[in-house]
């Protein structure tokens, strides 16, 4: 039986879904409880929602949204995006998700992962480190979409946020993000051989192989997957698809 967890990562843009390249350039994807119809029929195993614009935009989550995609759905969820109190995950906790995803607001109020794992669980909270390259191509820690360069390395970060309570960390290269050249294996493996919690990769996935490539060389727990679920392939049209589980079972058992 595969224990690898694949995840649709779904990028929320106000009430539609989007896909990015790099974190730019939005491309329209579907209605978020109609994509999230086929995923259903798809069996995936867990699904994450990150709204890409309620931090930048400085507003909390679209609970009603969320209410309505937690509705439609048949396996656990997560979600990311504009949470800054533990009242706010409470109430996201509420509507059905399992898991909050907080990326921006730590590096204001790094307690926020442990209000938050203090009552809910550190199995509930989920530490997003979004990782871009400096002028001198090295690893360097982005917030808020992208757009602020913070002070702490990735690494550190990750450790950090261990200490303070998150259960798993969602570890995205932005280099790779939405461009089908596969994911950052070095930095993966960095990552996760820093902390004792789940790794969780993303960026870049644009096969099965390089899903086993990231678990099995890379050291990651799980793989988050976007463009290669919701597109045909590299510059073709919207597709929502899900690898047959017959293949993935193959391929990491092999």
């Amino acid at each position: 039986m595969l224990r690898t967890r694949i995840i649709p990562a779904l990028l929320l843009d106000n009430e539609s879904l989007v896909k990015t390249r790099q974190f730019r350039k939005p491309g329209y994807v579907g209605d978020p409880c109609n994509t999230l119809r086929i995923f259903n029929e798809l069996e995936v195993d867990e699904i994450a929602f990150l709204d890409i614009t309620a931090t930048r935009q400085g507003r909390e989550p679209n609970f009603a949204l969320l209410k309505d995609i937690a509705t439609e759905c048949f396996m656990p969820l997560a979600y990311g995006g504009g949470i800054t109190s533990l009242d706010q995950a409470a109430r996201i906790y509420g509507t059905g998700f399992e898991k909050v995803i907080l990326n921006s607001y730590p590096h204001e109020r790094p307690e926020i992962i442990s209000e938050i794992a203090e009552v809910y669980g550190s199995q509930a909270v989920v530490a997003s480190i979004d990782v871009g390259k400096s002028l001198f191509g090295r690893p360097t820690l982005m917030t808020h979409g992208g757009r602020k360069r913070q002070r702490p390395d990735p690494v550190s970060w990750a450790v950090e946020m261990q200490r303070r309570g998150a259960g798993e960390i969602l570890l995205t290269s932005i280099e790779r993000e939405g461009t089908w050249s596969g994911q950052d294996i070095a930095l993966v493996k960095e990552v996760s051989e820093a902390v004792n919690i789940p790794v969780i990769a993303q960026g870049g996935t644009r096969s099965i192989g390089d899903m086993v490539e990231t678990v099995k060389q890379g050291g990651a727990s799980s793989v988050a997957v976007g463009s290669m679920v919701v597109y045909q392939k590299k510059d073709f049209g919207v597709l929502v698809n899900f690898p047959e589980r017959s293949a993935l079972e193959e391929a990491f058992l092999a």
